[in-house]
């Protein structure tokens, strides 16, 4: 019984160790990617300070409750940042995308149709355009790769059948002179962002501007009552985003998840590892029957969806849209 009683307690002090590891090290990234000064030399302090409170004090749960409270006070500061929309930000995203609605109708404010020469050498145009719900017949996913294939970027487009579609893309909204950071896009570095663009902008730029990345297309399933749901969630968050900015996640709010999120809770799809790791979310997608498949095993309908060599011969045609569908499952018809 003695000996039961030892392992637990090194078991236990073993666990309580282990969380505070893992608090010092969000600590110190939070540190280190937010504090608005010296934030290396800051970082570094705080982390010669829990160092010092467990090697200098006595007593385990008295060095154990001091490196947490260290913890916490970087916690309770990191809490009170707060997302802005005032900084100075790239012009590809300087614009903020707002919707008015009346009735059947949609008006959408500044969707981006930029004219790409190189990723960084574009005109820019920012478009009003106007749609209508009840014209709204269907949706279409693109997931675009730049290089791992386990992670991806999902981008929505929606089917009119009187106006070109309208894509959808969850990005962060970088200020000028700022790179991503997967590590920073855990903290409160950048604030989301939803791209409402034409698809001779956003899809154009991952398949003919940017160098190495890969685009996939696929037609979904839903109906267009659905659609139109799924359409005014969008919108929705287009405009609770101009009146209050929202930070993005890597992890919780990132470009997959906050789609998901956009869902009531009680209707939102049941959760897969695929939707945090993306990269293979159309592998979920064609298993859940949500994809038109053409009859194709996965690994077939796979290598006929990516749509890079399509979009570069349309290049910048009026013609885009209906280009790059060109024979792909349930687009044989060449309607967008």
């Amino acid at each position: 019984m003695k000996l039961v009683v030892r392992v637990g307690k090194k078991l236990g002090r073993f666990l309580v160790r282990l969380l505070l590891l893992l608090a010092t090290a969000w600590a110190f990234g939070a540190l280190y990617f937010d504090f608005p000064v010296f934030h290396d030399v800051v970082a570094g302090l705080f982390v010669v300070g829990v160092v010092t409170a467990l090697f200098l004090l006595r007593g385990f749960w008295k060095q154990t409750a001091c490196a947490f409270a260290l913890c916490g006070l970087v916690l309770a500061w990191w809490l009170t940042l707060s997302p802005r929309a005032d900084r100075d930000w790239q012009p590809d995203v300087a614009e903020l995308p707002w919707a008015e609605i009346q009735g059947d109708e949609v008006t959408l404010h500044n969707v981006r149709h930029f004219d790409y020469r190189t990723a960084t050498d574009y005109t820019p145009r920012w478009e009003t355009r106007t749609v209508h719900l009840s014209q709204l017949t269907g949706v279409d996913m693109f997931i675009n790769y730049w290089g791992s294939p386990w992670m991806a970027h999902p981008i929505v487009s929606f089917q009119f059948a009187d106006a070109p579609p309208v894509c959808f893309s969850i990005e962060t909204r970088k200020e000028v002179g700022e790179k991503y950071s997967a590590l920073g896009g855990l903290y409160r570095q950048y604030e989301l962002y939803v791209v409402a663009a034409d698809e001779r902008d956003v899809i154009r730029l991952r398949t003919s501007i940017r160098p190495g990345e890969e685009s996939y297309l696929y037609r979904t399933l839903i109906i267009p009552e659905k659609a139109r749901e799924r359409f005014m969630e969008y919108v929705t968050t287009l405009n609770e985003l101009r009146e209050q900015p929202r930070w993005y996640n890597a992890v919780t709010t990132n470009c997959t998840t906050a789609i998901r999120g956009q869902h009531p809770a009680g209707k939102r799809p049941p959760w897969d590892w695929r939707i945090l790791v993306n990269g293979k979310a159309d592998s979920l997608l064609y298993e859940r029957g949500y994809i038109e498949t053409g009859g194709l095993p996965f690994a077939e309908l796979r290598e006929k969806a990516l749509v890079n060599p399509a979009a570069k011969s349309a290049d910048t045609s009026p013609d885009f849209s209906r280009l790059i569908r060109a024979g792909l499952p349930g687009m044989d018809s060449g309607k967008n």
